[in-house]
C-alpha cells in the first residue's frame, strides 16, 4: 500500500530563512520549491521538506541521511564549508570523522563508510558510501 510512492523526510527548522541559508551555504542545496511554512528540496531521485516549527528535534537519532560515492571527499569538502561532524565511541566508532559499519544493509555491498552531522536546527543528518 504504502509502496506505491516514494517517501520523502520532514525536518523542523525555527527560522526557514535561517535554513535556507545554511543548506545553501553549507551543503550547496537549494529549495525546488517554497510555500509559507515550508521549502522543499530535491536531491537525486528522493526530496525533503523544511518545515517551520516551534519544536524541534532532540538530534539523538539520524533523522535524514544522504549517500555518495566518495565519502571521504564529500567530508572534506562540508568540513570546508564549516560542517562539524559527530565523534562517536559506541555503538559506532568513528575516526576522524568517519565509522565503518561492516554487514550494514548487505544488499548494497559489504557495509558502509558513515559519517553525521547537525544542521542549524541541531536535525542530525548522515552521509553514507556503502563499500
Amino acid at each position: 500500500m504504502l509502496g506505491l510512492r516514494k517517501v520523502a523526510t520532514r525536518l523542523p527548522a525555527k527560522d526557514l530563512d535561517r535554513a535556507r541559508a545554511w543548506y545553501a551555504e553549507k551543503l550547496d542545496l537549494h529549495p525546488a520549491e517554497a510555500r509559507p511554512g515550508g521549502l522543499r528540496y530535491v536531491v537525486g531521485d528522493g526530496e525533503f521538506a523544511l518545515f517551520a516549527s516551534a519544536g524541534q528535534s532532540d538530534g539523538t537519532f539520524t533523522q535524514m541521511g544522504f549517500e555518495v560515492a566518495d565519502l571521504r571527499a564529500t567530508v572534506a569538502e562540508l568540513r570546508r564549508r564549516g560542517v562539524v561532524f559527530e565523534e562517536y565511541d559506541e555503538p559506532l566508532r568513528t575516526e576522524d570523522g568517519i565509522a565503518t559499519v561492516d554487514g550494514n544493509y548487505p544488499s548494497k555491498g559489504r557495509g558502509e563508510y558513515g559519517a553525521w552531522f547537525r544542521d542549524c536546527d541541531g536535525n542530525l543528518l548522515g552521509v553514507g558510501q556503502p563499500f
